[in-house]
C-alpha cells in the first residue's frame, strides 16, 4: 500500500512541470489573441486590412521585454500562424531576441506584431531562425484603414513590425532580431516533439488555446492561400 502511494506520488510530481508548462503556453496563445483583438478594434488606427489579407503568416509576441535580465537586450516569447489553403494553420511558438526599436514607444513590456508578406519571408524561420532586415528585408508597416501611404521600401519589404506600448501603436524597425522557433515550447503545447514546418505548411489539429486566436484572425482575414 505504501508503494503504491508512492508510486502516485510521484506520478503526480512528474506531470505537474508539464502542465505547468502547457499552460503557460496557452496563456501566450491568449495573450497573443488579445493583441490582435485590441489592435484591430480601432480601424483609423490599426493593421490595414488590405495588408493582412495579403500577408502570408502572422508572427505576435505579446509583452516583449526590453533589457531583460542576463539577456542585456530585448526578448519575448509568442506565436507564429501562417496560411493554409482552408484557412490559418496551428500555431508555432517562437522567441524573438535582440534588435534595436526603431521607434521607442515607452515601457518595457511591448506587443510586437509582424506580418509575412511571403513564404521566402518564412522559410529561414522553418530551417532555423531568421535574422530581420538580414535573412528576411524588414520594414516599419503602416497602419490606418488601407495601405495606400505604404512606401516602397514597406511594399517590398518580407516582414512588416508593427509594435504597441502604453497604448500606443505604430509601425516601427526592428532590424536585427532572431527570430526562432522554440521546440521545447511546441512541445510542451502539443504534448509532443512536433515538426514546425509540417504545422505551418500542411496544417493539422488546433490546440484549444490557440482557437481564439485562430477565429480572430479568420474574422479579419478569411482568405484561403492561393
Amino acid at each position: 500500500m505504501k508503494r503504491i502511494l508512492i508510486c502516485c506520488c510521484l506520478l503526480i510530481l512528474i506531470s505537474l512541470p508539464v502542465h505547468a508548462s502547457k499552460g503557460k503556453q496557452v496563456d501566450r496563445l491568449e495573450n497573443a489573441a488579445d493583441v490582435i483583438s485590441e489592435i484591430m478594434k480601432i480601424p483609423e488606427d490599426s493593421i490595414p486590412k488590405d495588408l493582412l489579407e495579403k500577408a502570408e503568416c502572422v508572427v505576435v509576441i505579446p509583452s516583449m521585454k526590453k533589457g531583460a535580465i542576463g539577456i542585456g537586450g530585448n526578448y519575448g516569447r509568442g506565436a507564429v500562424v501562417c496560411r493554409l489553403k482552408n484557412g490559418w494553420s496551428p500555431p508555432v511558438m517562437v522567441s524573438m531576441t535582440g534588435g534595436s526599436f526603431g521607434l521607442q514607444l515607452g515601457g518595457t513590456s511591448t506587443d510586437i506584431v509582424l506580418l509575412v508578406m511571403n513564404r521566402k519571408g518564412i522559410d529561414k524561420l522553418l530551417e532555423s531562425k531568421v535574422t530581420l532586415g538580414g535573412d528576411a528585408s524588414a520594414a516599419a508597416g503602416p497602419k490606418g484603414r488601407t495601405a495606400a501611404a505604404a512606401t516602397d521600401a514597406q511594399m517590398r519589404a518580407e516582414i512588416l513590425c508593427y509594435a504597441r506600448s502604453r497604448g500606443l501603436f505604430a509601425g516601427i524597425s526592428i532590424n536585427g532580431s532572431v527570430l526562432k522557433a522554440e521546440g521545447d515550447d511546441n512541445e510542451d503545447l502539443y504534448g509532443k516533439p512536433v515538426n514546425a514546418k509540417m504545422l505551418l505548411t500542411q496544417g493539422g489539429p488546433i490546440p484549444d488555446g490557440a482557437k481564439r486566436l485562430i477565429d480572430l484572425l479568420t474574422q479579419y482575414s478569411p482568405r484561403g492561400r492561393e
